[in-house]
């Protein structure tokens, strides 16, 4: 399975962030997956990186021309593919499409904006794929709080949370992704439930 983390790119975060997503993605590369991600060499996606490495699976680095250009962000140097995109916009897309899952771990407002999308995609039936929130040290209770007070306040149907699972047991996120099944909903069954 080729499954997209989205995560910070920088390394001036707490070192358990660092070290529970290069674990987490050591042990999805020993169960045989690959990673497709940003292709940051730096903070969790070169920990998703180096973790992936570590454990054997392939890497999938997207990363836009304009990264490389301009020096915005190191460059993980053993991917085993690189794309380069023209726009942010494709980079994510790229990503999209190749993602057989999602897991969002720790990050800012890139992780937030892909994080969005997909969810935002998921709702809209364009994807059926399992998106996990690796809520590590409580990262996202602040966000699920808010999105229930979305619901509570009619801004998000309540359907629309069965469209994630959130946890930091890596058992549990394992068995999300490597199990999970369709939901079988339409956009009409989110919007009125």
């Amino acid at each position: 399975m080729k499954i997209c983390v989205f995560g910070a790119a920088s390394n001036e975060i707490d070192h358990m962030y660092i070290q529970r997503v290069e674990e987490l993605c050591k042990a999805l590369g020993e169960r045989g997956h690959e990673l497709v991600f940003g292709a940051g060499a730096n903070g969790l996606m070169g920990a998703a990186a180096r973790g992936m490495k570590a454990g054997g699976g392939k890497i999938t680095g997207v990363i836009p021309n304009f990264f490389r250009e301009e020096t915005i962000e190191e460059i993980y140097s053993e991917c085993d593919e690189i794309i380069f995109t023209d726009t942010m916009q494709e980079r994510k897309k790229t990503m999209e499409d190749r993602a057989d899952a999602f897991i969002v771990v720790p990050g800012g407002i890139g992780t937030f904006e892909e994080m969005f999308e997909v969810l935002t995609l998921k709702q809209l039936g364009r994807h059926q794929k399992p998106i996990v929130f690796y809520n590590l040290a409580g990262y996202f209770d602040n966000l699920m709080a808010f999105m229930k007070h979305c619901s509570d306040e009619g801004f998000i149907r309540r359907n629309c949370h069965k469209l994630y699972n959130v946890t930091d047991n890596n058992e549990e996120l394992y068995g999300f992704i490597e199990h999970s099944k369709p939901l079988n909903f339409s956009v009409s069954d989110l919007k009125h439930s």
